[in-house]
């Protein structure tokens, strides 16, 4: 199987329970709930998204010919001695294509490997840390991982929607929009009323950097 990959860039992790972790983030081109066309924003399931995952013409982005190809452009990107070695596979939606091969050559390369999904795919075997952001109108498939993050305040997703299912964190992200210091002030007064809940901030925009 070939990869379409948007870009892979080394940075920390600016968001969760990985927070301030250095990561080689490798984001897969294509997703399933928005086709990252401005025009088709509007009528989209994740009508907020921020990221541009269209093409592959980012940082060492490309289509890879296969698993092996791609783990050796990650592992290139980490530019650093064996331990610690995290990769964190985003999107877009990274499940579309994310297999077991390469989960298997990224593990061979002494990679622990963290997914950020939509929840509408099923994973396969083997990822370390499964990071599911469940959008309103799109059913969750992956019910249980580690960390759940819900972009907030979204009116047909309420928090309570998810709070049974199985992960080890929940988070709330405000989202961010026009309205950005009114959905901060609801995330914190949300999480401050349901203390299974903890505020989750963009922090890698806070100090500008990917």
């Amino acid at each position: 199987m070939s990869y379409a990959v948007k870009e892979i860039f080394k940075t920390l992790q600016g968001e969760g329970a990985q927070s301030g972790r250095a990561a080689v983030f490798c984001r897969f081109a294509g997703c399933n709930l928005w086709t990252g066309r401005e025009v088709d924003r509007a009528t989209s399931v994740c009508s907020f998204c921020d990221t541009d995952f269209v093409g592959m013409d980012g940082t060492d982005g490309g289509r890879f010919a296969d698993a092996e190809a791609l783990g050796d452009a990650i592992e290139r990107a980490w530019n650093g001695g064996p331990g610690g070695r995290y990769v964190v596979l985003t999107g877009g939606e990274p499940l579309l294509q994310v297999d077991a091969a390469l989960v298997a050559a990224l593990h061979a390369r002494g990679f622990e490997i963290g997914v950020e999904t939509n929840g509408t795919q099923d994973a396969p075997e083997g990822l370390d840390w499964i990071c599911v952001s469940p959008k309103a109108d799109a059913p969750v498939k992956l019910t249980r991982g580690h960390e759940l993050k819900l972009v907030y305040p979204q009116p047909k997703a309420p928090p309570e929607a998810f709070a049974h299912l199985e992960f080890d964190h929940f988070f709330l992200q405000p989202m961010d929009s026009p309205e950005a210091d009114a959905n901060l002030a609801a995330t914190i007064k949300y999480c401050t009323e349901n203390p299974r809940w903890r505020l989750s901030l963009q922090s890698h925009k806070m100090i500008g950097i990917r």
